[in-house]
């Protein structure tokens, strides 16, 4: 499981689950996920938040923002039409699966706020990273100069025409974002770590983006 330097030590956990050695992916999406839920449960539990309420959205390549605020009811399912959730809660842990586009962690530490993000080509063209940041000022009071953001591993050039981990980071920029870090990695680069719906043909597994706010002391 991977983790990344720049949200080590704020008040959250995080993780990225990427290609699993020997669970046959050579399918449709559902049955790919039907196949690797055993061990992205066991990847929570590794984590320490096995007990938590895993929280996902429908990713439909949209901007849609989903909110799963303290005090209020949790979805039956997957938060329909999102690709990107906002919660102040401790009591869940969100989820984001990916196969080439990219997982965008946002962190409050100063309001103990987080969201994750979908972003591939469409959800970056309509700005769904940016959405995020708004959604976290306009519902919890967040300022865009205390958040980090985190971009995990995604398609990038030359596999892919469209370089969108970069303009996430422009845009990231330009909503006046602290401090904003890409990992740089590649998903169709490296088979050997990650599933990748362009070099795979669709046929592929799915990586899971994980982040929870950390138990306050």
């Amino acid at each position: 499981m991977e983790q990344f330097a720049a949200l080590r030590g704020l008040p959250v956990i995080h993780g990225f689950v990427g290609r699993v050695p020997g669970v046959d992916v050579l399918t449709d999406r559902a049955s790919a996920l039907a196949r690797l839920d055993g061990l992205h449960r066991q990847a929570m539990a590794d984590l320490g938040v096995g007990e938590r309420r895993l929280i996902t959205a429908e990713q439909v390549h949209g901007d849609l923002v989903g909110v799963v605020a303290a005090g209020e009811g949790l979805p039956d399912a997957a938060v329909a039409g999102a690709d990107g959730l906002v919660t102040d809660r401790e009591d869940v842990c969100l989820g984001i699966y990916v196969a080439d586009c990219a997982p965008v962690f946002v962190v409050d530490e100063v309001r103990r706020v987080i969201a994750l993000v979908h972003s591939g080509r469409k959800g970056t063209e309509l700005g769904i990273t940016a959405a995020a940041v708004r959604v976290m000022a306009e519902r919890f009071g967040s300022r865009a100069a205390d958040l980090v953001v985190q971009i995990g591993p995604c398609i990038r050039p030359r596999w892919y025409e469209t370089y969108f981990a970069a303009k996430i980071v422009e845009q990231c920029r330009d909503a006046g974002v602290g401090r904003v870090e890409d990992c740089g990695t590649c998903t169709a680069a490296a088979p050997e770590s990650y599933y990748s719906y362009r070099r795979e043909k669709g046929r592929t597994g799915r990586m899971l983006a994980l982040l929870a706010l950390a138990a306050e002391k």
